[in-house]
């Protein structure tokens, strides 16, 4: 659902646009925070024109088709955006590799944590990046961004600090070893 209720915001804020177009904005901006791509885009399009959620406004060479959203698509993303909770609980493959660091031996604990850490930094460094497009499209979400990449970058140097400041005696002995 979150994918039909991406592009009908898209359209909804930026006016037509072809599948094309769309992709190339979730490349520029929603691609931090939900990922989609071509093959998933374009068959959801289509969907959603039968749905009669978005309407093909016209189609130049090559079959290009330009989508508008229709009154219906406008008020399922109103309804969506006051009615729906969001699901909270995430998958994360840093927090899973985070939950599992005590199973590593000091030194490797450190090199995961160090390689988490440049993750975050570069992640940071490219919302750091984002121009301003004078729209408040995406505004919020690229301040969450900034202020989640901000605050995991704080928890990688707390857990290096402390990673650092064990002694091998302090550590203890994942369970394989015990």
């Amino acid at each position: 659902m979150s994918l039909r209720i991406a592009l009908l915001g898209l359209l909804d804020a930026r006016g037509p646009a072809s599948g094309y177009d769309l992709a190339k904005s979730f490349e520029r901006s929603l691609n931090h925070v939900w990922q989609a791509g071509h093959t998933q885009i374009y068959p959801e399009l289509v969907k959603m024109a039968a749905d009669g959620l978005v309407a093909v406004e016209s189609e130049g060479a090559r079959g290009r088709k330009m989508y508008a959203i229709t009154p219906e698509g406008a008020e399922q993303v109103r309804s969506w955006l006051v009615e729906h909770e969001p699901v909270g609980a995430i998958r994360s493959e840093v927090a899973l590799q985070a939950f599992l660091l005590p199973l590593l031996d000091r030194e490797s604990a450190i090199a995961v944590v160090e390689r988490i850490r440049a993750g975050f930094q570069q992640r940071l460094a490219v919302l750091e990046c984002k121009p301003e497009d004078g729209s408040r499209l995406g505004r919020y979400a690229l301040n969450l961004g900034l202020t989640q990449g901000r605050s995991a970058l704080a928890w990688a140097d707390e857990t290096l600090a402390e990673l650092r400041g064990l002694e091998p005696a302090d550590q203890p002995a994942p369970a394989h070893l015990q």
